[in-house]
């Protein structure tokens, strides 16, 4: 961490007055922390919010709805059927997919089954994160930017009330009421994630009740189904291209926060979603690389100086163990010099020599998740350097301290793993370090996220 910034040096405890709204206009109208456990006792965080009145079709801003897509042309029906049905002015929605290179004739289809969309074909997969930059780069001077999974469908109100809030100058972002295709289980209402990087998805397979009716702040806007202010969009940054894909939406909401803005989870605005239907379809190695790598990423970029010190040994040895869990390695006495009988300790001397003089050396099998794990580590500590400078970029922009952002990661101590050397290193590092200070009332209630 940079030693030219000052007055980020002191890890804060959670406050109780909420995280400071888009500069762009009014606050959102939000439940102070005297009248929270009067009101709502089920809103411990005091991250429930009201919005405001409904906005004339005259006063909805402009919008440009941008769409990934690799080989899913058995999406595409659904998608833009519904997308073409909205209830918005016409004139004020461009919709463009950005296609990475699908080989199912997913391009042919849009050509000829939905010709008024704007079409960019990339001669190769640029992953989601650059692809949604593509298609902002794309769109006619928006003034809001939407993300939409290729693989979703739409009530006709979903875009106007997604909107609304950022039209009316409350949030900077939105996020939308996700459900299972079949409407009968929620997928997303918003989101948090735990100390060291891992996305939840808050009601992720739960029944669809009243607790997901509300209103209320979130860390980040699902990438699925979001919308945000495009002057804000630009000011932070984007997604980060670096990221590839997954995790990309959480570090945009993390950053988004740390510039000063606020994000929020809509709940009459309502998609439906075929969840990771594309990365089925990819092999497991590659998923786990991003899925390990990018949750490091965003801790390091975003967690402000004095919190990151604290934080990043509990984030780096926990991902530590997790690569040896998934390694495929049973017994590690080869390796125990200890446990090696005399007669063998010529054959290890050997070993050594052969090792130092670079002309061979066993080798062993490690388990393609394992290597991914260690090469999505490395990614971050073998470019260190390059990394320190994009947290500068990010930390140059900060107007809202942690203590005001931790109670929206709403479990900041689950535990992923149920591997009981994993939980007790988890137990002891939080222990240790003082992460259960740190965090202390920041946890929702409700169940543990789905794993």
């Amino acid at each position: 961490m940079s030693s030219k910034r000052k007055g980020r040096g002191k890890p804060s405890k959670p406050a109780a007055k909420p995280a400071k709204s888009s500069a762009k206009s009014k606050p959102a109208k939000q439940v102070g922390a005297s009248q929270a456990s009067k009101l709502d006792p089920k809103d411990p965080l005091r991250l429930r919010v009201q919005f405001g009145e409904s906005v004339a079709d005259a006063d909805l801003p402009r919008c440009a709805i941008v769409i990934l897509n690799l080989n899913g042309r058995l999406h595409l029906k659904p998608c833009f059927e519904t997308l073409a049905a909205l209830d918005y002015p016409r004139e004020k929605v461009e919709v463009i997919l950005v296609d990475n290179a699908s080989t199912d004739g997913s391009v042919e289809e849009m050509q000829r089954d939905h010709a008024w969309v704007k079409l960019h074909v990339n001669e190769r997969n640029v992953g989601f994160a650059p692809g949604c930059n593509q298609g902002v780069k794309l769109a006619d001077d928006p003034e809001v930017v939407v993300f939409l999974n290729n693989d979703m469908r739409v009530e006709p109100d979903w875009l106007r009330t997604l909107v609304e809030p950022i039209a009316r100058g409350e949030h900077a972002a939105t996020t939308s009421k996700m459900l299972s295709w079949d409407g009968k289980l929620m997928n997303s209402a918003g989101g948090g994630m735990n100390f060291h990087g891992i996305g939840i998805q808050r009601g992720y397979l739960e029944a669809i009740t009243d607790n997901f009716a509300w209103p209320r702040l979130s860390l980040f806007a699902c990438g699925g189904a979001m919308a945000m202010d495009a002057k804000a969009y630009r000011e932070v940054g984007g997604f980060d291209d670096e990221f590839f894909a997954y995790y990309e939406d959480v570090d945009l909401g993390w950053r988004t926060w740390v510039a000063g803005h606020s994000i929020a989870y809509v709940p009459k605005s309502i998609a439906y979603h075929h969840h990771s239907s594309t990365s089925r379809r990819l092999p497991m190695e590659m998923i786990r690389l991003l899925q390990v790598r990018n949750p490091l990423y965003a801790c390091v970029k975003n967690y402000d100086d004095a919190n990151l010190q604290r934080i990043l040994p509990a984030i780096l040895g926990l991902a530590t163990r997790r690569m040896l869990m998934v390694s495929g390695l049973e017994d590690d006495t080869p390796f125990r010099i200890e446990k090696a009988n005399p007669a063998a300790m010529s054959t290890v001397r050997r070993f050594f020599e052969k090792a130092r003089s670079g002309k061979g050396g066993d080798t062993i099998p490690l388990k393609r998740v394992a290597a991914a794990d260690l090469i999505g580590i490395n990614d971050l500590l073998g470019r260190w350097k390059h990394w320190m400078a994009k947290r500068d970029a990010v930390q140059a922009m900060r107007k809202t301290p942690d203590s005001d952002i931790l109670r929206l990661f709403l479990k900041p101590h689950w535990c992923v793993e149920g591997e009981q050397g994993y939980m007790g290193l988890h137990e002891g590092m939080t222990s240790f370090l003082g992460l259960d200070e740190l965090f202390d009332g920041c946890t929702d209630r409700g169940d543990e996220p789905h794993k």
